[in-house]
């Protein structure tokens, strides 16, 4: 049995994981949770939100009083909740899931020097991880015939823009082609007033409602166009791939992995 911990319980999606791990019962089992110190959830067992039935699990502020209760630690909170999980993770030698966005250029080099098993994906979701090996190949045969173009949609909560999923679209997309993201990146384009540079990928982002993720990357040439989309109705399918990754972590040597490495896809 592998014992899962879940940071940010009582979020959405932190009950959408509290059921993804309850669907995968016995082999996995959720064991400890934490919330934040000021979460009406604190000291109420984590299932009879989530679950409408308790499990016995109590949600902590603290995951450091709890260390000896999982193995792994599923991570979809903040930047800044989740650097002091991966350091916690570290020192006690547990293995890590981290879907959080919205992390600095910094942060993510910390992040990539970090000796622990950890999966770090931007997006938990199968389907968005078989896109990623999708757009690099239609990278690879389009070449720089095309422009490129990525849209993406979320819900209004959502607060970093353009969404960590596009982001990693346009890296991987940008390496095929031999190009620095953080030099062709064009985010929207109010009050330009030149021609589109064809070395140029763009970014075009919406915040509305209760869009849980949308993604969009289109080659367009001259007589036609190539997209590769991604829609997700649920944030189950980010709780399933996280599961995923948990069990798949099992036994895994210290390493940073990603959702390829899961799914065993040979994207560039």
């Amino acid at each position: 049995m592998i014992r899962v911990a879940i940071a940010g319980v009582a979020g959405r999606m932190g009950r959408a994981l509290v059921q993804a791990v309850d669907a995968q019962k016995p082999e996995l089992l959720t064991t400890a949770a934490s919330v934040l110190a000021d979460d009406p959830a604190l000291g109420q067992d984590i299932g009879i939100t989530a679950l409408g039935q308790p499990t016995g699990v109590m949600a902590v502020t603290d995951l450091e009083a709890v260390t000896d209760d999982f193995d792994v630690l599923i991570d979809f909170t903040s930047p800044t909740s989740s650097l002091v999980h991966l350091e916690l993770c570290q020192h006690y030698k547990k293995s890590m899931v981290l879907g959080t966005t919205g992390f600095s250029a910094p942060e993510k080099d910390k992040i990539a020097r970090a000796q622990l098993p950890l999966v770090f994906a931007p997006n938990m979701s199968v389907g968005v991880n078989l896109c990623f090996d999708l757009l690099a190949r239609a990278a690879r045969v389009l070449d720089d015939e095309v422009d490129i173009e990525i849209i993406e949609a979320h819900h209004r909560f959502k607060k970093d823009a353009p969404s960590g999923t596009a982001l990693q679209m346009g890296e991987v997309v940008a390496k095929v082609l031999g190009r620095k993201l953080d030099e062709v990146a064009e985010y929207g384009r109010e009050g330009s007033s030149e021609t589109r540079d064809p070395k140029t990928i763009g970014f075009n982002t919406i915040r509305a409602g209760d869009i849980v993720g949308d993604h969009t990357v289109l080659f367009a040439a001259d007589g036609e166009r190539v997209e590769i989309a991604h829609k997700a109705s649920s944030r189950m399918t980010f709780a399933h791939g996280a599961v995923r990754a948990a069990r798949w972590l099992s036994g895994q040597p210290d390493g940073v992995y990603s959702m390829l490495d899961v799914l065993e896809l040979g994207a560039d």
